[in-house]
């Protein structure tokens, strides 16, 4: 019975062999002094200029939120279209459909609100 989760468990403890170095070994060799570019407000070497505290433009939230939306349509619809031959019945079919529609509901919405006009 052991003989048969052998590959799992290997997996797993490679898994966290991975994990564990990629926390350890970085905190060894770090450097462990702070420098004078650390306590900036940027590390890119750039001086910054006037306040760090702006108000930014809500449509980049937008954006993101449409990037997402998009995102998961394709994480869901990419693996159902792969496994689709294999699927019996229409109910699946409708599934996609009406996920489609609710998706193309939201971007009508999103392009009658104006969210990709790009305004200052």
């Amino acid at each position: 019975m052991l003989q048969d989760y052998f590959w799992v468990f290997s997996f797993i403890l490679i898994g966290l062999f991975f994990a564990f170095m990629a926390t350890v070994v970085p905190y060894l060799i770090a450097p462990k002094g702070i420098g004078k570019d650390k306590t900036t407000t940027y590390e890119s070497g750039v001086p910054t200029i006037g306040s760090a505290w702006i108000r930014f433009n809500v449509l980049y939230y937008l954006y993101a939120l449409i990037f997402l939306v998009f995102d998961v349509e394709v994480v869901f619809l990419f693996p159902v279209a792969l496994a689709f031959r294999s699927i019996e019945g229409m109910g699946v079919l409708l599934e996609v459909i009406v996920f489609v529609a609710i998706l193309t509901l939201a971007l009508i919405y999103a392009m009658r609100k104006g969210v990709f006009q790009w305004r200052q």
